[in-house]
């Protein structure tokens, strides 16, 4: 028999939730196929089977919390062709009827119940279309402000709620999703325990969208169809200017300041579930094409719910580009225990006074928000002139100066 336990948890995160068993008591497996989705703090962990064989017991049901260490299952290893058990086989049957209408997990089924959601009228965010917790919790509140209407009885509906009074003001109460909580948590521990200062800075991007616009078809011929984008060019510039400053680099452990000796790049992404920051790992060594790369890929991953642990751990600086939302100017904040956190807006067109004439740019502010425990007010000033000064001459990248 073998025990079928979680992967290893990082520190970082304390427990998980059993969000969908695939597979029933009894049901054959063959190796690597997937057995259970435990959902964390910050992913969706897929625990898959050992070897070919099937499942004798399942000891931790859906909804349940799982620490690390602890046994999901039991496992026995052979060419199992045998049928699922008669509980099993009911367990499948009202799965399938249940999913029939639009595959759901077990709490998004109990949620979309108790807020009267027919969950099969939403879009599912995970994997294959399948519907959230948190995909219920945006419905909820889509319905709270009468912008969708997706209500629709149960099975066995109750009595019709009574009719609205007018000028009655409703409110609903939703619990936090794993996501928003762990997001808020660390947004608090943040903001107490960093001396965090935010400088600010703009820059000149006339020369990055001329040299884009120039050279963007035949960079994505060679490339493999890969866009050039603006971010490349950022992270590139981080980079440079993080090797010129490496105490931006650094982060505090307890009373000791550890200097990390290569630049891993966080990159805030929106996804379903929340923010997320997956990390472009040795990002000195990359080309512009492998950044965009990474960076759609990435992308894709946090809309399917695909990123692993491994790409959200760690991370020495981190970029967060609110400009795509439309955002002209904001503070972001430090994501611990990293030391600085730059922060991209919306480029704007602004009369700018060029050679003693005004003349219209596009401009982008940018935001340089660190811990005033490591770094300096002209450290942080310094740092943030030099990605400027790289943004407006890329060619001082090539050149070294």
């Amino acid at each position: 028999m073998i025990e079928i336990k979680p992967p290893d948890f990082p520190e970082s995160i304390a427990d998980g939730e059993v969000a969908q068993w695939h597979v029933a008591v009894g049901e054959a497996v063959s190796r690597d196929q997937a057995l259970v989705d435990i959902e964390t703090d910050k992913v969706v962990l897929e625990v898959v089977a050992p070897a070919s064989g099937k499942l004798t017991a399942i000891l931790k049901a859906e909804g349940e919390i799982v620490l690390p260490g602890d046994v999901l299952a039991h496992f026995e290893e052979g060419e199992a062709v045998a049928a699922p058990a008669a509980g099993a086989r009911e367990v499948l049957e009202q799965r399938q009827a249940v999913e029939a209408s639009g595959p759901a997990s077990p709490s998004a089924r109990k949620l979309a119940e108790e807020n009267r959601i027919d969950v099969s009228a939403i879009a599912g965010s995970g994997r294959d279309g399948r519907v959230t917790k948190e995909d219920v919790l945006m419905a909820v509140a889509d319905l709270a402000s009468d912008s969708v209407a997706l209500s629709a009885p149960p099975p066995d509906a109750p009595p019709a709620p009574a009719p609205v009074v007018p000028g009655e003001r409703i409110e609903r109460r939703v619990p936090m999703t794993r996501l928003r909580a762990s997001v808020a948590r660390r947004l608090v521990d943040a903001q107490q325990t960093a001396a965090m200062l935010t400088t600010f800075n703009e820059v000149d991007m006339t020369a990055i969208m001329e040299l884009r616009d120039r050279y963007k078809e035949d960079f994505q011929a060679a490339h493999n169809g890969i866009r050039l984008g603006f971010m490349s060019f950022f992270v590139r510039a981080s980079v440079e200017a993080l090797k010129r400053f490496p105490g931006v680099n650094a982060s505090i452990d307890g009373n000791d300041i550890v200097y990390h000796g290569y630049q891993d790049i966080g990159i805030a992404v929106s996804s379903p579930r929340g923010l997320v920051v997956p990390v472009l790992r040795e990002a000195d060594s990359l080309t512009l094409a492998e950044v965009e790369d990474q960076i759609r890929d990435y992308g894709l991953k946090a809309r399917d719910n695909k990123l692993s642990i491994d790409e959200l751990t760690g991370g020495t600086f981190t970029i967060s580009n609110g400009g795509v939302f439309g955002s002209l100017m904001s503070t972001p904040i430090l994501n611990p225990p990293q030391t600085g956190i730059l922060g991209m807006h919306k480029i704007q067109d602004r009369p700018m006074a060029v050679n003693g004439e005004v003349q219209i740019r596009p401009m982008m502010y940018l935001a340089l928000s660190y811990d005033h425990r490591l770094i300096d007010g002209q450290e942080a000033v310094r740092f943030l002139v030099t990605i400027k000064d790289f943004l407006e001459e890329p060619a001082r990248i090539l050149l070294d100066i």
